[in-house]
């Protein structure tokens, strides 16, 4: 369960708001940062941002905010909360006692001397959203006219109460701005596997990194592993960082020299990392996903969608989209399987698009030299919502 940190920002404090404008929305490189930290703590802001800028917030280090900072750990959400609007939601990628850093940073407004804000946090993927705080409130268990001031922490009891019902709070906060209904967890039976597979596809399912010379033998798997290799690459364009399952990620070594991807998936994930981390490809940003990838020609493609099926129990407010990558004459057989009264139940076809290999070959052939206009939603837009 992540820790919900609050800060809350008047709308008159103009110092307050020129620092977020400063170092929040334009963002800091890491080579200013870089002089003032640890080497270990520029390590590990280059694992998690890379070439990226980075948001930076701090706080004064009064006893009760020191309180809450020391709290703070790698994944917690943070919610910047101005007037009495949520104006952005972020995660903690990592954090210093630093006033050295906060005098660089943040420049005096006026000519007051103010405190240094030394309790010095760093924001992974920061996103402006502008939902009213009442909406929060209502979610945790707050008055409605609760009222927010300077640095705090939402208590254990209303987090507990709060993923008790719901799972990721960007996802929710997401679904509350664009005005789609928040959905409650729940557990319907998981579907049993179908007796469909062959015992080849049953094999070739199993197959772990250390079966390379096994995989090359099979035209099935290379197809495979050709199309992850294409989707990982286009993620890579897309600006995206890349996870492929630890037990193929040695065949993308061996057949296409292939080796930009995370070489772990993320603790400040929201859900059980065995769920996500044997999607075929996941683009993913930070601590957030972007797409979720399953590839269809050498398994049941029953088996893929049972993976998304456990992520919609798990996350069923999930924003991310999510594919099914097969040839295309394979369409209607996903159709089939999206159409089972589970899958069905759980709408699963709004959620899942179909996204033919010959559609990624024209993303990769258009793309080939070029990169500019490559995103998520490019490829959602290749997809067909096939049910």
């Amino acid at each position: 369960m992540r820790n919900v940190f609050l800060v809350y920002m008047p709308l008159r404090n103009a110092e307050a708001m020129a620092h977020y404008e400063d170092t929040i929305r334009k963002k800091v490189s890491l080579e200013r940062i870089a002089h003032f930290v640890s080497p270990d703590l520029r390590a590990r802001l280059q694992e998690v941002f890379g070439s990226h800028d980075v948001a930076v917030l701090g706080s004064v280090a009064g006893q009760m905010n020191r309180s809450f900072f020391d709290k703070m750990t790698e994944g917690d959400d943070l919610l910047i909360v101005e007037g009495d609007s949520i104006k952005l939601i972020g995660k903690i990628a990592a954090k210093t006692v630093n006033a050295d850093l906060s005098r660089d940073l943040w420049q005096p407004i006026g000519r007051e001397q103010s405190p240094p804000w030394e309790l010095i946090y760093f924001v992974a993927n920061p996103r402006e959203l502008n939902v009213p705080f009442a909406e929060f409130c209502n979610l945790f268990g707050y008055a409605a006219h609760y009222q927010l001031r300077g640095f705090t922490a939402v208590s254990e009891e209303k987090l507990g109460l709060f993923y008790d019902k719901f799972d990721d709070l960007y996802s929710v906060l997401v679904r509350v701005k664009q005005g789609e209904p928040v959905l409650e967890k729940s557990y319907p039976p998981r579907p049993k596997q179908a007796n469909e597979e062959t015992a080849k596809e049953r094999l070739l399912a199993e197959i772990h990194s250390d079966d390379v010379d096994q995989v090359l033998r099979s035209d099935l798997v290379s197809d495979h592993v050709k199309m992850q290799w294409k989707l990982a690459n286009l993620g890579l364009k897309a600006g995206e960082r890349v996870w492929v399952p630890a037990g193929d990620q040695a065949k993308l070594r061996t057949l296409y020299q292939f080796e930009t991807f995370d070489r772990q998936f993320a603790s400040g994930i929201d859900l059980p990392h065995s769920y996500v981390e044997n999607i075929d490809v996941v683009w993913k940003q930070e601590f957030r996903i972007d797409a979720a990838y399953e590839i269809e020609n050498s398994t049941a493609i029953y088996s893929g969608l049972l993976r998304f099926a456990d992520l919609m129990i798990l996350a069923p407010n999930t924003i991310y989209p999510m594919f099914i990558v097969a040839p295309t004459e394979r369409k209607n057989r996903v159709r089939e399987q999206l159409t089972r009264p589970t899958f069905r139940q759980m709408n699963l076809c709004g959620k899942v698009k179909f996204l033919s290999y010959e559609a990624v070959e024209d993303i990769d052939e258009f793309f080939s030299g070029s990169s500019s206009g490559l995103n998520v939603d490019l490829i959602a837009g290749k997809a067909e919502k096939i049910c």
